[in-house]
């Protein structure tokens, strides 16, 4: 089945960086789109990096333009977010996204906290 497992979540002070990887089981993962969202306590889901299958394209909201960088490795079925310039606003809890066959799958998340 689908599995989806998120990891490099923590505490980092505002400026600094985080590397987050999802490792991603039982579909072939270079045929899709693979993206990231994010939940802050009271606030709604949100996408903050997505990247297509084949030329890999990217997309980003202006939120995070700039300072997160999605990218996909699809020999290891696994996908990154490279968040640089981290502020506290970023602090929310992250998944990892696919979608097939237009059933939505969803990582556990992984927490980042970004505070001094």
């Amino acid at each position: 089945q689908v599995q989806l497992v998120e990891s490099g979540g923590g505490l980092v002070q505002p400026g600094g960086s985080l590397r987050l990887s999802c490792a991603a089981s039982g579909f072939t993962f270079s045929m899709y789109a693979m993206s990231w969202y994010r939940q802050a306590p009271g606030k709604e889901r949100e996408l903050v990096a997505s990247i297509s299958s084949g030329t890999g394209s990217t997309n980003y909201p202006d939120s995070v333009k700039g300072r997160f960088t999605i990218s996909r490795d699809n020999a290891k079925n696994m996908a990154y977010l490279q968040m640089n310039t981290l502020k506290p606003e970023d602090t929310a809890v992250y998944y990892c996204r696919v979608s097939i066959l237009s059933h939505v799958y969803w990582g556990q998340g992984t927490q980042v906290t970004v505070s001094s």
